[in-house]
Parts: C-alpha cells; structure tokens; sequence
C-alpha cells in the first residue's frame, strides 16, 4: 500500500513545517531563516515514545541530537551500584546530547521518556555537514553545549550539600526572588519522585523533608504547587543548615 505521504506530497511538507515550527522554538535555532529551519527539518526524523521508554542507553552509536517536540526526558547515569543520578530533566523546545557530534565513543548517558513524548533526531551526518557550512549555526551549537555544561557544574556543586535538606532549599531558592517579600509559588514541572530523583534521594525522604519545612513554616504544598511565604526567611534558614549564621 502506498504511503500517505506518496498518495498526497503536502503530508511530506507539513511534517517539514511542523518539524521547522519545533525546532524555531529551540534556543539553539533560535532566529535562524526560515530555509534553513526547513532544510534541517527535511532531514530531521519525528520519534515517539511511551512514558518509561528508552531513546537511547548509555554507550550506544549516537545518531545524532534531540530536539523535545512535546513531553520530557529524563536524561541520567546509572552508578555501578544501581543509583540513578538524573542530570537534567528535558521538556518542549530543549535541545540535548550535542556533545555526541563530536565523538565516536557514543551517548555518555541513558534518555528515558518521563510520560507520553515525542521528540526530533537531527542526525548526525548530514548535520556536521551543515555545520561545515555554516559557521555561525557551529557557534551557536557551542552556546548550547556551554549551557548544558553550565547545568552540569551546578549538579556538582548542588551534590557537594551534604543533606537533601540543604540541597531542597537550594533548589527552592534558584526559583524565588529574595529580594521580593511576600509569597512566591510556583509549580512543579514533573512529579515529586522525578524532583527527587534530580535531588539523588527517595521520594520518602523528600516527603519527610517537604513536612520538617511545612511545620517550620518555610513551605506550603497543595498538589505539585509549592509556595514560600517568606523567601528571605526560608534563605537565612539555608544559611543556618550551611554553618554560616
């Protein structure tokens, strides 16, 4: 049976416009002119995954980079004793595993689908030809990697909090505003145990932490929205736990 695409050559085109549409909103193609969104999007592949579903596993060939079209990916390194570390936490119009361009030696980490998601594989051949091509899209690819390497280096030193309180807070604290008194809330972009599993502990260590909080009067939860009354107060607690006041 002919393919959809062959009976009518517009499905091809709106796949190509809908791909060129994902990839604008990527900070990586940011700006870029609306051919060459299009002729990247040309070659570009649309992958869909079931939540819990492996795009690729540490060590694998890599095929290229992703582009999130909808959902997120849990990207994470596996530990020889089990753990799972989560390095960072995928979600529409995020680009990720750039770095595999330029190496043989394949993906350095795993990417799990965290619910229902789609995602764009630029390949990695016709890809690193353009780039050749065009140095200023090769500039932009290492402002890219030199974000990823930045979340990277803020793992590390969030790692270096010796409990998950301290490391909670942190987390909190990257999202308010001290300076603004009063109650900030935000909401919660994954679940509870997805956060926990970014902060390397269990989700009932992190119920326990959300509570010690709650009775201190430095967090309220309603659902996966938490809110801070007092931002100044909940940082100068952060500080106490820091041996610093």
């Amino acid at each position: 049976m002919a393919s959809l695409a062959a009976v009518n050559p517009n499905v091809s085109q709106l796949r190509t416009t809908a791909v060129a549409a994902t990839l604008r909103s990527c900070q990586l193609f940011a700006g870029l002119p609306g051919s060459d969104l299009e002729e990247v999007a040309a070659f570009s592949q649309l992958r869909s995954m079931e939540k819990g579903e492996y795009l690729f596993r540490e060590g694998d060939r890599s095929e290229g980079f992703y582009v999130v079209q909808r959902g997120s990916v849990n990207v994470h390194r596996v530990s020889p004793a089990g753990k799972e570390q989560v390095i960072s936490i995928f979600r529409a119009g995020s680009s990720f595993a750039e770095a595999s361009l330029s190496t043989e030696s394949g993906y350095p980490a795993d990417a799990r689908a965290l619910e229902s998601t789609s995602v764009i594989l630029v390949p990695k051949a016709p890809f690193v030809a353009l780039l050749a091509r065009r140095p200023d899209l090769a500039l932009r690819m290492l402002a890219s990697m030199s974000m990823h390497l930045r979340v990277l280096v803020g793992l590390v030193e969030d790692m270096t909090l010796k409990d998950v309180e301290t490391r909670f807070i942190n987390w909190l604290l990257k999202r308010c505003d001290v300076s603004r008194p009063g109650l900030q809330e935000f909401a919660l972009e994954g679940t509870k145990r997805v956060l926990a599993a970014e902060l390397s502990t269990s989700s009932e260590t992190l119920s326990r932490t959300f509570a010690a909080l709650r009775e201190a009067g430095l967090l309220e939860v309603e659902g996966n929205l938490l809110r801070v009354p007092d931002a100044a107060a909940l940082n100068a607690h952060f500080h106490r736990l820091l041996g610093e006041r």
